[in-house]
């Protein structure tokens, strides 16, 4: 069985965003050698997430209204009794998930025809990274 193992690191700007981190997944299993297997990408932090979805700017802006209106920045959050003030980002996570399984098959990602893979961040403005790990034959 091969394997393989690597991080990316990120450091956004703002306190969210979404990073289109198709291709460098697509680069470490084309290092991989893999062609037949499974790819594993997992936010190692627990204010940021993996989405997989379409590339496109307004889905973007109906997801940012989507976990604004479920989950709004201005709310008190038990969480904030802790002297934190990002327990909406924690739950935002909660809702997109942290981590995808992705299909290899012929040595490649093996995704649909819109389907791309986000780093998405609802707390960023510091240092944080994502494990991709990657196992097949």
């Amino acid at each position: 069985m091969k394997h393989l193992t690597d991080y990316l690191w990120f450091h956004t700007k703002t306190r969210r965003d979404l990073v289109n981190i198709t291709d460098r997944v697509e680069a470490l299993v084309a290092r991989s050698g893999v062609q037949e297997g499974f790819c594993l990408v997992s936010a190692m932090h627990i204010t940021a997430g993996i989405w997989v979805n379409d590339d496109e700017e307004g889905l973007w802006k109906d997801l940012w209204e989507l976990l604004d209106r479920l989950v709004p920045v201005e709310r008190a959050y038990q969480h904030h009794l802790t002297g934190e003030d990002n327990g909406d980002a924690h739950l935002k996570r909660t809702l997109v998930h942290h981590q995808a399984m992705l299909p290899i098959t012929k040595g490649k990602l093996d995704l649909g025809p819109w389907e791309q893979v986000f780093y998405a961040e609802f707390d960023g403005r510091r240092k944080k990274r994502v494990v991709v790990k990657i196992l097949g034959e």
